[in-house]
């Protein structure tokens, strides 16, 4: 076990540079749309959303590299990706040359929603997956909590803040692209191409002799059913796409990139000044922390499904609250209160299991491309709503954004209910027949 947690801790700090680069660019927002006197429109779709683009097209194409190149080799290109953008964001002289180097993060982050996971579900056994992928997502809130960090801490270095508020990104990049070179290949991608022996090397590694002898033996029956160059839109795959579909669609729908995009904002919005909204994002930060770790203890536990009621219901009460927070103008601090409650909501709840559920229910030879599909969903989302943000708050108010994102939530309470199956404590493999039989 101190293998495989060794082995998922070093593929998990991929999320921990998704969250940093998907936050950093919140303490910069409002001085590039100053410095480079932008429109809200080509601010919000250009200089702040490209990373987000890029991470559309990471998500849509990552599939390629994870299944040609292998989960490994894939993740250590990632951290190629991040540092390049770091340092060339940090350095850029024009908006253009910025959302460029932004883009290429943007890939970074895209290609990791598929690899990192899956991974991670393909070396963990079926008794702690959840708690073990959900180690990606504690790096993303890690990832963003320290992003706050940083851009409080570097504020007051003058009119260039920004640049190392963004360059700084390269220290972590760097580190983990040393580290991912010492973690071997992922043992069921190896059967995938044949490599039985290296594969079940691998496995006895890290397992016990009798607990690797039945997952050999698992993933041997899989193979023996594979049908070579099946596309995973086949009728009989409908019910897994539409899981992933909803699950990444009302993630977005909850508000959470948006919101995490624009927290500085969002608080001077609500009457805190620049200093206070700056600090009031690492509390954030923080309460995200806790809560995503408190997810995790409890995703193997509780399951996947009863997260998700804890997290929705949390969503409806916190968002209908900050839309009335603006609609009614409430002063003080009732605002941060709320959206401390909204940030804990989602990661107990979204937060905790979107990783984790997209990665493990599809059949190991469509992993990749079924993960491409539920990510895909996610950052299409996540690069039109933040970029949406600014001339929605103009035009229609934060009030009824969040009233929007409220009811939203009400829907995915009932998608949860309705439709959600329970996934945890169930190998991979009798996982993806289970859910391959429903209609």
């Amino acid at each position: 076990m101190n293998k495989l947690l060794q082995w998922s801790l070093t593929a998990a700090l991929a999320g921990f540079l998704f969250g940093f680069d998907t936050v950093v660019i919140s303490g910069a927002d409002q001085k590039l749309q100053s410095l480079w006197n932008s429109s809200d429109a080509f601010h919000g779709f250009v200089v702040m959303a490209m990373a987000l683009w890029g991470t559309v097209i990471g998500s849509l194409f990552g599939s390629i590299p994870t299944l040609r190149l292998g989960r490994k080799k894939t993740l250590i290109w990632i951290g190629a990706f991040y540092t390049i953008s770091a340092l060339g964001s940090a350095l850029a002289p024009t908006p253009y040359l910025f959302a460029f180097f932004r883009f290429l993060g943007g890939l970074g982050v895209g290609v990791s929603t598929i690899s990192a996971p899956a991974y991670i579900s393909e070396i963990a056994p079926a008794k702690n997956r959840g708690r073990l992928v959900g180690l990606y997502q504690f790096n993303i809130v890690f990832g963003i909590l320290i992003a706050f960090l940083s851009n409080y801490l570097l504020s007051d270095l003058g009119e260039n803040a920004w640049r190392y508020m963004m360059g700084v990104e390269a220290i972590p990049a760097v580190i983990y692209t040393l580290m991912t070179f010492g973690i071997p290949k992922s043992p069921r991608w190896l059967f995938l191409q044949n490599k039985t022996e290296e594969a079940k090397a691998i496995i006895h590694q890290a397992y016990t002799k009798e607990d690797a002898d039945s997952l050999i033996q698992d993933i041997s029956q899989e193979q023996n059913v594979i049908v070579e160059n099946e596309s995973i839109f086949k009728p009989k795959y409908r019910f897994i796409l539409k899981l992933a579909f909803l699950i990444a669609f009302f993630n977005q729908f909850s508000g959470i990139n948006a919101f995490l995009y624009y927290a500085p904002r969002i608080f001077e919005e609500g009457g805190l000044g620049e200093s206070t909204a700056l600090l009031s994002s690492i509390g954030i930060g923080l309460i995200n922390l806790i809560f995503t770790l408190i997810g995790i203890n409890l995703i193997d536990r509780l399951g996947r499904k009863t997260l998700l009621y804890i997290g929705s219901v949390g969503y409806i009460i916190s968002l209908s609250l900050i839309a009335a927070s603006f609609l009614l103008s409430w002063e003080g601090l009732a605002l941060p209160i709320f959206l401390f409650v909204f940030i804990a909501s989602h990661a107990i709840g979204q937060g905790a299991v979107i990783w984790v559920f997209i990665s493990e229910i599809y059949p190991n030879h469509l992993r990749s491309a079924g993960q491409s599909f539920g990510t895909s969903t996610h950052w299409v989302l996540a690069a039109i709503i933040p970029s949406l943000v600014p001339i929605l708050f103009a035009s229609i108010g934060a009030g009824v954004v969040f009233a929007i994102f409220a009811f939203m939530m009400v829907l995915q309470l009932l998608f949860v209910y309705f439709w959600m199956p329970e996934t945890k404590g169930v190998s991979l493999e009798s996982l993806s027949q289970k859910l391959i039989k429903e209609k």
